[in-house]
Parts: C-alpha cells; sequence; structure tokens
C-alpha cells in the first residue's frame, strides 16, 4: 500500500500595494522635509563677505551680482554670479564661493593702476592696465609712482592701448616714469615721449614699447642723463653731447 503525498503549501504572495504605500510615504516625507528646509532660514544667504576692493563700491557689487542677504542659498550658481560681476569694467578677476549654511564670499582683483591722468583743472584720475579712467583717493595723490599722461584727449584708442602696454611692465620699470605725451608723427602715429625720475627723455611708440623697455632700462643704468630714441632704430644722446652741439651750430650762425 502506497503512502500518500503530504500536500505542499503555496508559498503566500507577497503584499505588493503595502509596498507601494510605503514607497508613497517615504517620498510624502521627503517632500515634506524639502519644503520646512527651503521655507527655513538656514537654506538662505545669511551674510555676503565682499574683499579685494578699491575703487569699485560693494554696494556696486551686490546690485550687479542680484544677490542679496534672505535669498536663497541654492537659487543662483557661482559661476552665475561671478560672470555678473565681471561686467563691472574695473574687475578683472571674481571668485565666488558658498560655504554652507548660508555664508556666501566675493573674492575680487581690480585691474591694477599703471599711470595717472592730469584733467585741464588739475585733477588727477588713476587710470588702469585696461583702460578705465577710475577717481583717485587722496593718498595715491600724494604720492604718485607711476606715469602722469598729459595732453591726451578723451577716448584715444592710443590712450586706452598705452594703458594695457604699462600693465606689461613690471612696478619698478614703472615707477621710474614721470611722465608720457602723445607725439605722433606720420610714420608713427602712436609715437609718444616720456620723461623719466631719473632725468632721461625718451620717444619711441605705443606699439613698440613692450620690445624696447628692456633696452630702455639697459641705457638708463648704464649711461648719463640724455635722449633716447627708440623706434625703428636706437639711438641716444647725452644732454651734455647735445648741447654742445646746440652750442656749436649757434656760433656757426653768428660767424656766418
Amino acid at each position: 500500500m502506497s503512502a500518500q503525498m503530504p500536500v505542499l503549501k503555496e508559498p503566500s504572495k507577497k503584499r505588493m500595494g503595502s509596498r507601494k504605500l510605503l514607497y508613497i510615504l517615504i517620498l510624502l516625507f521627503l517632500a515634506l522635509l524639502a519644503v520646512l528646509f527651503f521655507n527655513s532660514s538656514i537654506s538662505k544667504i545669511s551674510e555676503i563677505q565682499i574683499e579685494g576692493t578699491r575703487f569699485v563700491s560693494k554696494e556696486d557689487i551686490s546690485k550687479t551680482s542680484a544677490i542679496l542677504v534672505g535669498d536663497a542659498f541654492f537659487r543662483t550658481s557661482s559661476s552665475t554670479i561671478e560672470e555678473r560681476i565681471l561686467t563691472l569694467p574695473q574687475i578683472s578677476e571674481v571668485k565666488v564661493t558658498k560655504l554652507f549654511p548660508g555664508l556666501l564670499k566675493i573674492s575680487i582683483e581690480e585691474f591694477p593702476v599703471v599711470a595717472f591722468e592730469l584733467s585741464k583743472q588739475g585733477e588727477l584720475t588713476a587710470l588702469l592696465s585696461n583702460g578705465t579712467s577710475v577717481e583717485a583717493d587722496n593718498d595715491e595723490m600724494q604720492l604718485v609712482d607711476k606715469p602722469v599722461l598729459s595732453g591726451w584727449t578723451e577716448g584715444d584708442p592710443i590712450k586706452a592701448e598705452l594703458t594695457k602696454q604699462l600693465g606689461k611692465i613690471s612696478a619698478k620699470q614703472l615707477s621710474d616714469l614721470s611722465e608720457i605725451l602723445p607725439f605722433p608723427s606720420s610714420a608713427y602715429p602712436d609715437r609718444v615721449v616720456m620723461y623719466t625720475r631719473t632725468k632721461f627723455e625718451v620717444v619711441t611708440a605705443v606699439s613698440v614699447l613692450p620690445e624696447k623697455i628692456e633696452a630702455l632700462n639697459a641705457v638708463i643704468e648704464t649711461q648719463e642723463p640724455g635722449k633716447i630714441t627708440m623706434l625703428l632704430a636706437d639711438t641716444y644722446v647725452p644732454f651734455q653731447s647735445e648741447s654742445l652741439e646746440n652750442m656749436d651750430s649757434e656760433q656757426k650762425e653768428t660767424t656766418q
């Protein structure tokens, strides 16, 4: 007589409905947390620090960045804020850093001052290396260690290019230049005459200034004060010799 096989129970099916309900509850909980977070003070900018400014005001930076205390911390990216601030002509570089919770740091680097300009009224304005004019403060006016530009017209493109070239010169070289005036010719519309604090008179052109500056320094460091011409060809004449030549020519004229 054969034994009867036991009946196997079918495994109970998992309740799919309860699992879906659990997922929905989790999503609702996360959504609630998100709503609470973005409506809380911890998700907003509580402090804005601006450092490195000199010629542009913090108010102008705040206005241009379009970011205020109380704005959503994650609403605007750091790169977008940087792009906005870089539209200010005085600023060469900017770095925006977000430090959670609530701190926004804006580090500014402005274009350097390379010269000053003397107006007809005798007022000095500072010129940055990108050609931007800014108001010079009192400390700079008392100690002018940059060249003064005289005789230039407003909006002159050669003057703007000159400031860019001056920005490529070292601070030591720049501090020796005392005055720069336009001195155009048919061959060199961008010709200038520069006077140094070491008593040299230099005739050159804006377009050749970067390649001539090292040779100019070599002459200034090794020769007596005189007149230097640095264009297609370079010449140097000491002022003493130039005076003697003038005296000789005057004497010749009187004897004729």
